[in-house]
């Protein structure tokens, strides 16, 4: 199948505006990747100063939506946007980024290119993340138990050691990175007298709250977008509030129509380069939903409907 078409920034914006939103900082992509562990360790530090549940909540979910960061982070290292110097960009990608959630720069660039090459057709290998869509009510809210008990994580992990999601698909490359990464943390935890917390304030929000933000990212981003010839349908805008930011879509990746018509900009010019385009007038042939229940909305029907479909 032919690749999907592209847009021409020339055709969008003047030269001043294109450089303004598209221009890379040598300072903001790594400050992102500060921020992202700060926010770990900080959120971790909560839970030690002041054990209760309610700590251990909020704990697990900021730091499971700043794992999501991390991937964010190493999605735009694979465009090449989180810093101008190529090797600083893929370096800080891998180590800082990809490493530490169990994923690979490399291999993730090689997958996600191509999704952006063939963005929902036949040949997207992110077509099964949203082709079913919409599902019951009940499907996803089985979908959901099973990323909060850990079983997505323990299938996920299988197939990383084991084989690729598809046939001829190799992720287990990411594998010895991530004990490393890993081993150094827990060495580093244990040494200070908290070995418990990479278990508790690591693991558990990887096993639990990453899959769930994961999947509300997923359904967010193409589920039910309508896709069409033009790029600007090819990829859903969610306008999240400050809470739905910091514990399901950080780093703005909410801004997804946006980043699939011009990939190469950087996360935080995003913001920016949405504001330009509305004003152009460009929300009009672009999906846009108003926060992620309404996209849940959208993404799930009835029971009755269901059944009335099938």
């Amino acid at each position: 199948m032919p690749a999907v078409a592209r847009i021409d920034p020339k055709d969008v914006f003047t030269p001043e505006e294109w450089a303004r939103v598209s221009a890379k900082s040598s300072w903001r992509g790594l400050a992102l990747v500060a921020c992202a562990w700060g926010l770990i360790v900080a959120a971790g530090a909560m839970f030690v100063v002041w054990p209760n549940p309610f700590t251990y909540i909020l704990a697990v979910m900021l730091i499971g939506a700043r794992q999501l960061g991390l991937a964010i982070l190493m999605h735009d290292a694979a465009h090449g946007a989180l810093h101008p110097n190529a090797k600083i960009n893929d370096w800080v990608g891998e180590w800082l980024c990809a490493a530490p959630v169990g994923a690979r720069l490399d291999s993730y660039r090689a997958y996600h290119i191509k999704h952006h090459r063939f963005t929902e057709t036949e040949d997207d290998p992110d077509l099964s993340l949203s082709a079913p869509f919409p599902i019951s009510r009940q499907s996803l809210l089985r979908k959901v138990v099973r990323d909060l008990t850990g079983q997505t994580f323990f299938k996920q992990r299988v197939a990383q050691i084991f084989g690729g999601r598809k046939p001829g698909e190799v992720v287990n490359a990411s594998v010895g990175r991530f004990l490393a990464i890993n081993a150094v943390m827990f060495g580093t935890l244990a040494l200070a007298g908290y070995w418990w917390a990479y278990p508790a304030l690591w693991i558990v929000p990887m096993a639990t709250w990453l899959p769930l933000v994961t999947r509300l990212r997923n359904i967010g981003e193409h589920a039910c977008v309508g896709a069409q010839a033009d790029p600007f349908t090819h990829a859903r805008t969610t306008l999240a509030n400050p809470i739905e930011r910091l514990l399901i879509a950080p780093f703005w990746v909410h801004y997804h129509a946006e980043h699939h018509v011009f990939m190469h900009v950087p996360c935080y010019r995003l913001p920016a380069l949405h504001d330009v385009l509305m004003n152009k007038g460009y929300w009009s042939r672009m999906k846009i939903a108003p926060g992620y229940v309404s996209v849940l909305r959208e993404a799930t029907t009835p029971r009755s409907a269901a059944l009335a479909a099938a």
